[in-house]
């Protein structure tokens, strides 16, 4: 296993897909929620 110095430890890049997802999810959900809100249907 390799050591990393902190500089190198400052500069590592990564978790993007992550955060698009939980963005993601956070936009289908508003939107679900302001749709059941709009047009409200009964169970069957």
């Amino acid at each position: 296993m390799e050591k990393i110095e902190k500089d190198e430890l400052l500069n590592v890049s990564g978790g993007g897909l992550g955060l698009g997802l939980i963005i993601g999810g956070a936009i289908v959900f508003i939107i679900g929620v302001i749709d059941g809100f709009m047009r409200p249907l009964k169970c069957n």
